[in-house]
C-alpha cells in the first residue's frame, strides 16, 4: 500500500479528533462549570452558588430545574464581572445570556434521545375560532373535517420547522380535539427559547402596494379607504433604530401570499453584507409575482410578515423569474428563523398553553438491558470473527473498533441524537462492518490456496476483494443518500447514520486492516495465517431447487400480507401510526417505569408511559391502543394502592409517525430501488438488476408478512428495521453477483445454471459468515435487549434470514430464467460441455510457476 505514513497520521487524526468530539461524553452540572469558568469570584459569588447549590439540595428534579435554579439564585446581581470574556452587552439580558453559554458548554457531546434522558414538552392549541364563525349553512361534519385538515396541516408544519432547528427524533402528535403535543429530547433554555419562537410564529406572509402618495397623505392624516398605517423599522449609521409610517393597501397584491413560496434562505446583501431573505414562488406564485411587477413598475412593493412591515422596495423591472429578497433589520439568526417558517406557512394560528419538562420514556432497567445487549453483541461478533479468523480477526476487531469509535466521533459532531433503537443500530452496522473483511479474507482463502506467497496472497486478495466491496457499498449508499434527501424525521435521520456508517466500513476494511497486515510483513512478524474452514469444497445443485423456492416464497407473501390486510386489518397499526388514547393521573408515590410497565402491557400491549412534571405536581401519563385507557386506569390505582393514582384528563392522540413521514420513507425506497436499478444494470446487466431490485422487494415484503402473522405492530423503529433489510439485500445479492461476473469473465466451462451453481458454492462460506456476523449482533438483542427494541431486532433477524436465502434462490433465480439458461452476450465464448476447472485457478497457477 503506498503513502502509508499518510494512512496511518490519518487515521490517528481521525481517532483523536473523534474522541475530542465525544469530551465531555454526557451533561456536566451548570453550576459546577458556573464555579469553574467565574473570574475575580468574591464572597457575592460563593453566596450565590451556595444558594443554587442549597436549592438543588430540596428539588427532586434538580438535574432538569438546574437553570432555573441557579438564574433564581443569581437574581440581580450582574455577571459581567465575573465572566468578562463573554461580550454581551447587547443582549437585552446580560445575565441570561451568560447562563446560556455556560449551559452549552456543560452539555454532553453525546446527545440522548426521549427515551434516555427525557426533555421538553409544548402543548400546542390551534386558533380554530373561524370555524365557529363559518357560514351557517356549513355542516356540523364538514367543520369537524377542516378541523382535522388544520391540525393534520399543522403537525406536518410544525413537525418540519422542528427538524429545520436540527433537533432529532422528536415526538409531535395531534392530541384532542385542537391541540398538538411536541416533545423535544434534551433542549437548554436558550434552544427552548428558540423553539417556542418557531412553534407559535405563524410566518403569515404577505405582498401588498404603498400609495403612490404616502408620504404626503400621511403629512395630512389622511388614510383613505382601503388602506392603512404600518411603520417600518430603519437603522441609522450609528445604530439608532426608528420607524417610518407608510400608507399600504389592505387588498393583496395580485393575492399573493407566503402560501406561494417555494423555498426561503437566508443570506447576505453583496455589498453591505446585512442579513436578508432569499425566496422563490413556485410556478402559480411566479406567474401572479410577474404580472404584478410588470403592471407596477416604479410602484412600491410592501412585503408584510406577521402584520410587521419588514420592507417595501420600489419596483424597477417586471421579476419575471419568481425570486425576491426580504430585507430589514435582523440579525443572521432572525433571517435563518424567519426563512424556516416561511418554507413552512400556518395555514392557522397557533400559541403554546403549556410547557412541561418530561422523564425518558424508558425505565432504567429497560436502557440498562438495551446497552447490555449492545454490548453483548459487539463482544460476540469480535470474539467470533478472531476465533474463526485467528490473528486477521484481530486485525478486523481493531478496524471494527476504530470504526466504533469515529462513528461516534461523526455524530457528535453533526449533532446525531442517540436513542435505544440508535444503539441497536450501531451494533448493527459494527456487525456489517466486518461484512467486508470477510470478503477479503475468504478471498485470500482462494489465493492462498493457489500457491502464491503470503504477501501476494494479501494484495491480490485486496485488489480482487475490492470491486464486489466497492460494489456493495455503493448500493448501499444510494439509497442512503436516497433517505437523505428525500426523507423527513427519522427516516432522514437513518439516511446520516447509514451513509457515515457506510463510508467508514469502506475505510476501515481497506484501509486499516491492509495498514495492518504491511506494518506486520514490513518487520517480519507475519509468516503465516490460519483460518478455520467449516464449508469446504461444496458442490451443490442450488438450482435446481429454483422454482419450487421461488414459487412457495410467494405463496408465503401473498398469506402474510393478506392476513395482515385482510384479518388483522387496522390492527397491524401500533401507536406510533395509529395513535391511541391518552390518561393523564396525578400520584403521590412515583412507581418505577418498569413497574407500570409490567401492569400496562399485559392489558394494553406496547404503550407509551412517560412521568411529566407539572406547574404544581409530577403527573404519569400513559398512551395506550384505543379502547385500552379505561382497564389500565382501573388496574393502575389497584396494583398500587400507595400511589394514589387520581385521573386529571384522558384524550385521544394521533400517530407520532405521520403521514408526510411515511410517504417519505415510501417514494425514498422506491426511489432507492430505481437507483439501485439503474446502478446495477451499468456496472453489471439489466438482468441483473432486476434481479437484484425484485429480490430486495420479495425481502421487504416477506419480513413484513411474517410480523404481520407473529401478531407483532407496527411501531417507528420498524420504519428503520424495514430501511436496514434494503441495505443488507443488496449487499449480499452483489457479492454473489460480483462472483457470477468474474467466473462468466473467466470464461469458467460449463451452462449459465452451471456457472451460477459454482458461483454460488465458492460464495456460500462467505454468505454464510457474513449474513452469520450480522445475526450474532442482532440475536444478542432480541434476547438481551429488552421489549422496546424485541421487535426491531425480530423484524432484522427475519430480514437478515430472508436476505440470504433471496440472494439464491430469488435474485440469482431470475437472472438464470431471464436469459432462459443460456449464459448471456457478455460471457466469455466457451464450450458447455464438462465443467472444466477453474479457469482463474488454472491462470493464476501458471503465473505463479
Amino acid at each position: 500500500m503506498k503513502n502509508r505514513k499518510f494512512w496511518w497520521a490519518l487515521i490517528v487524526f481521525l481517532v483523536a479528533w473523534s474522541v475530542w468530539e465525544m469530551n465531555p461524553p454526557t451533561n456536566q452540572s451548570l453550576v459546577k462549570i458556573f464555579q469553574e469558568e467565574a473570574q475575580h469570584a468574591d464572597p457575592k459569588f460563593t453566596r450565590i452558588v451556595d444558594d443554587a447549590k442549597a436549592a438543588m439540595a430540596k428539588d427532586n428534579n434538580a438535574k432538569q430545574d438546574e437553570f432555573r435554579l441557579l438564574r433564581e439564585a443569581v437574581g440581580t446581581n450582574d455577571l459581567q464581572a465575573y465572566f468578562p470574556y463573554y461580550n454581551v452587552k447587547a443582549e437585552k439580558d446580560p445575565n441570561y445570556a451568560i447562563l446560556n453559554r455556560l449551559q452549552r458548554k456543560a452539555a454532553g457531546k453525546i446527545k440522548l434521545g426521549l427515551d434516555l434522558q427525557g426533555g421538553t414538552q409544548f402543548l400546542v392549541s390551534l386558533d380554530t375560532n373561524r370555524l365557529t364563525h363559518a357560514d351557517t349553512n356549513t355542516t356540523a361534519m364538514a367543520k369537524d373535517e377542516e378541523r382535522t385538515r388544520l391540525i393534520s396541516q399543522a403537525t406536518e408544519v410544525l413537525r418540519r420547522r422542528v427538524d429545520r432547528l436540527g433537533v432529532a427524533e422528536p415526538v409531535i402528535q395531534p392530541s384532542g380535539a385542537n391541540h398538538i403535543m411536541i416533545q423535544l429530547p434534551g433542549l437548554s433554555q436558550a434552544d427552548q427559547d428558540t423553539a417556542r419562537k418557531n412553534i407559535e410564529q405563524a410566518a403569515y406572509l404577505e405582498f401588498r402596494l404603498v400609495h403612490p402618495k404616502s408620504e404626503e397623505l400621511l403629512k395630512e392624516n389622511i388614510i383613505e379607504p382601503g388602506y392603512e398605517v404600518l411603520k417600518m423599522k430603519e437603522k441609522a449609521s450609528d445604530g439608532t433604530l426608528s420607524y417610518r409610517p407608510l400608507l399600504v393597501e389592505k387588498r393583496l397584491a395580485n393575492g399573493l401570499t407566503g402560501k406561494f413560496i417555494k423555498r426561503a434562505f437566508p443570506s447576505r446583501e453583496q455589498y453591505s453584507n446585512a442579513p436578508e431573505i432569499e425566496f422563490e414562488f413556485d410556478s402559480e406564485g411566479a406567474k401572479r409575482f410577474g404580472d404584478f411587477t410588470r403592471n407596477h413598475i416604479g410602484d412600491r412593493l410592501a412585503i408584510v410578515l406577521d402584520g410587521e412591515l419588514e420592507t417595501a422596495p420600489t419596483i424597477q423591472s417586471a421579476i419575471e423569474g419568481g425570486r425576491g429578497v426580504i430585507t430589514g433589520n435582523f440579525d443572521i439568526a432572525e433571517a435563518i428563523s424567519i426563512a424556516n417558517v416561511l418554507e413552512n406557512p400556518l395555514e392557522t394560528p397557533v400559541k403554546i398553553d403549556e410547557v412541561r419538562q418530561v422523564d425518558p420514556t424508558l425505565g432504567k432497567d429497560s436502557i440498562r438491558s438495551g446497552v447490555l445487549a449492545a454490548i453483548i453483541g459487539t463482544v460476540a461478533v469480535a470474539l467470533f470473527m478472531i476465533v474463526y479468523y485467528h490473528r486477521c480477526g484481530m486485525f478486523a476487531t481493531i478496524a471494527m473498533m476504530i470504526n466504533l469509535v469515529i462513528l461516534l466521533g461523526v455524530m457528535c459532531s453533526i449533532g446525531t441524537t442517540l436513542t435505544l433503537p440508535g444503539i441497536a443500530g450501531i451494533v448493527l452496522t459494527v456487525g456489517m462492518a466486518v461484512d467486508a473483511n470477510v470478503l477479503i479474507y475468504e478471498r485470500l482463502r482462494e489465493e492462498m490456496a493457489t500457491g502464491k506467497s503470503l504477501r501476494g496472497a494479501v494484495a491480490a486478495a485486496y485488489d480482487r476483494a475490492f470491486g464486489t466491496i466497492f460494489d456493495s457499498h455503493t448500493t448501499t449508499l444510494i439509497s442512503a443518500v436516497i433517505l437523505i434527501y428525500l426523507g423527513t424525521g427519522p427516516v432522514k435521520g437513518f439516511g446520516v447514520t447509514l451513509t457515515i456508517g457506510v463510508a467508514l466500513s469502506l475505510f476501515t476494511a481497506l484501509v486499516v486492516t491492509r495498514l495492518i497486515f504491511d506494518f506486520l510483513f514490513d518487520r517480519g512478524m507475519l509468516n503465516r495465517i490460519g483460518m478455520l474452514h467449516i464449508i469446504k469444497n461444496p458442490n451443490w445443485d442450488f438450482m435446481r431447487w429454483a422454482l419450487p423456492a421461488f414459487v412457495t416464497s410467494w405463496l408465503i407473501i401473498v398469506g402474510g400480507i393478506g392476513y395482515g390486510v385482510f384479518v388483522r386489518g387496522h390492527n397491524v397499526m401500533g401507536i406510533d401510526f395509529a395513535g391511541g388514547d391518552s390518561i393523564t393521573m396525578q400520584f403521590k408515590e412515583k412507581i418505577p417505569v418498569e413497574n407500570v410497565r409490567k401492569v400496562v402491557e399485559p392489558i394494553a400491549g406496547e404503550s407509551q408511559i412517560q412521568y411529566q412534571k407539572g406547574s404544581d405536581h409530577d403527573m404519569l401519563q400513559i398512551v395506550t391502543p384505543d379502547g385500552k385507557a379505561k382497564a389500565v386506569e382501573q388496574q393502575l390505582i389497584k396494583s398500587f394502592p400507595n400511589a394514589e393514582f387520581k385521573l386529571v384528563a384522558s384524550d385521544h392522540v394521533g400517530g407520532t409517525v405521520g403521514i408526510e413521514i411515511q410517504k417519505s420513507a415510501v417514494i425514498a425506497s422506491f426511489l432507492s430501488l430505481f437507483g439501485i436499478l439503474i446502478y446495477v444494470a451499468f456496472r453489471y446487466e439489466f438482468s441483473f438488476s432486476v434481479g437484484a431490485v425484485i429480490a430486495v422487494v420479495h425481502d421487504v415484503l416477506m419480513t413484513l408478512g411474517i410480523f404481520f402473522v407473529s401478531g407483532r405492530q407496527l411501531s417507528a423503529p420498524m420504519v428503520a428495521a424495514v430501511l436496514t433489510i434494503i441495505g443488507f439485500s443488496i449487499n449480499d445479492t452483489i457479492v454473489i453477483f460480483d462472483r457470477i461476473r468474474e467466473d462468466l469473465k473467466l470464461g469458467v466451462r460449463g451452462s449459465f445454471k452451471e456457472v451460477m451453481n459454482k458461483a454460488l458454492n465458492q460464495t456460500l462460506s462467505r454468505t454464510i459468515i457474513t449474513s452469520g456476523t450480522v445475526f450474532i449482533a442482532t440475536l444478542s438483542l432480541y434476547i438481551f435487549g429488552g421489549g422496546v427494541i424485541n421487535d426491531f431486532a425480530f423484524t432484522f433477524l427475519v430480514g437478515i434470514i430472508t436476505g440470504t436465502y433471496s440472494s439464491i434462490y430469488i435474485a440469482s433465480a431470475l437472472v438464470l430464467w431471464w436469459h432462459k439458461g443460456e449464459r448471456p452476450k457478455t460471457a466469455a465464448t466457451v464450450s458447455t460441455g464438462e465443467t472444466a476447472p477453474d479457469a482463474r485457478t488454472e491462470r493464476v497457477v501458471r503465473a505463479e510457476a
